[in-house]
């Protein structure tokens, strides 16, 4: 099953050209819902009024855009530090390098290497099952476990609102994909009936661009990149600078609002829960 290219398998019962013209129809939702997202929340012109806005307000001078920009990218992007929770920051990144790695395999296999008559190296079957398995780790572990309507609600985790439909759909790609994989290699009847729920899933994924949060991976780093420079040229985004915990004064005013917390968590034996940041 890992080791087999389950696109190659495929092209006995369904021809290369149509895997590929799916794929390329599966790129034009991508692009098009984008920019229908973009024109109809008119997200863009939001963004650059904004950007302007800020940019007049600067206090001093800011760092070059090309530098800010490998930064974000290499903090907020790469690694996403913009999550205080460790959990949810660990489920994210599995589920975004599992998302990337699948998407760029499935294209390399299904356009270098659609049949098999063209030898797949062996690197790839494996590349696209591990996607696709960090994929339902980080997506299940997020749904289950970390949602915050879950862990700090209380909700069901069986809950479905219109907001969940990028995450059910990413998770129903992954593991319909995994599954049809096996069938396949295993020559059973349900293949095809896998198969079915596989593109159904995908095509949900890629076809709800404009209802779903899947254009939020591209505004991401665009604002990530406005708050790093609003904070580099002093402008803040018309907010206070932290406070400078060094200050005698702000560690007086500190260790005030402490022992006003004190009676409460310690005189009366209220044990205080542990803050939980989303």
């Amino acid at each position: 099953m890992f080791a087999s290219n389950p696109f190659a398998e495929l092209s006995a019962s369904i021809p290369p050209a149509v895997m590929q013209w799916y794929v390329l129809a599966m790129l034009f939702c991508v692009v098009g819902g984008t920019l229908f997202d973009v024109i109809h929340k008119q997200s863009a012109k939001y963004f650059f009024d904004n950007w302007r806005d800020a940019r007049s307000q600067a206090k001093q001078p800011g760092g070059s855009i090309g530098s800010l920009a490998v930064k974000t990218l290499a903090s907020e992007v790469l690694a996403s530090s913009e999550f205080c929770n460790t959990k949810r920051r660990i489920a994210h990144l599995l589920t975004m390098y599992g998302f990337i790695v699948f998407v760029m395999t499935t294209n390399i296999m299904v356009f270098g290497y659609p049949t098999s008559v063209d030898a797949t190296p062996s690197i790839l079957p494996v590349l696209w099952h591990l996607g696709a398995l960090l994929m339902c780790i980080g997506g299940y572990w997020f749904w289950f476990f970390i949602r915050v309507d879950v862990a700090a609600e209380g909700n069901s985790p069986f809950r479905i609102v219109r907001a969940d439909l990028f995450s059910l759909s990413l998770m129903a790609t992954a593991t319909f994909a995994l599954i049809w994989s096996f069938l396949q290699s295993t020559g059973s009847s349900w293949t095809m009936i896998f198969l079915g729920l596989f593109l159904i899933a995908t095509t949900v994924l890629f076809g709800s661009v404009p209802w779903s949060k899947f254009s939020h991976m591209f505004f991401k780093p665009a604002a990530a990149l406005q708050k790093r420079v609003a904070e580099e040229d002093g402008s803040r985004s018309n907010l206070p600078a932290p406070a400078d915990r060094t200050d005698p004064a702000v560690r007086n005013s500190h260790s005030m609002e402490l022992m006003k917390d004190a009676p409460m968590s310690m005189g009366l034996g209220i044990k205080r829960e542990d803050p939980r940041h989303y």
